[in-house]
């Protein structure tokens, strides 16, 4: 049994860093598997090597710019609630 001060083992920076290996291994292994298994591409521009990779890190860079401004629209002042329960009081 693990010890309850060493938290989950998600989170200990060993296992992170271990992931961290891991998941760029089989990256590179997807990317570098191109090379033996022919893909033709509808267009063009989706044919060329490392498509997939580059189009999915800029389609998920590009969601995460689009939360962020999102949220900075979106967002309420820290004290909205308490503006509310001061505003049905009265």
């Amino acid at each position: 049994m693990t010890d309850a001060r060493q938290g989950h083992f998600l989170t200990r920076p060993a296992t992170i860093r271990r992931l961290w290996w891991i998941f760029s291994a089989v990256l590179a292994a997807t990317v570098l598997g191109q090379l033996v298994i022919y893909v033709k591409g509808y267009f063009t521009v989706d044919g060329w090597f490392g498509f997939g990779a580059v189009f999915g890190f800029l389609s998920c860079l590009l969601m995460v710019l689009f939360a962020k401004a999102l949220g900075v629209l979106l967002k309420r002042p820290r004290d909205y609630y308490q503006q509310q329960e001061r505003n049905d009081d009265a």
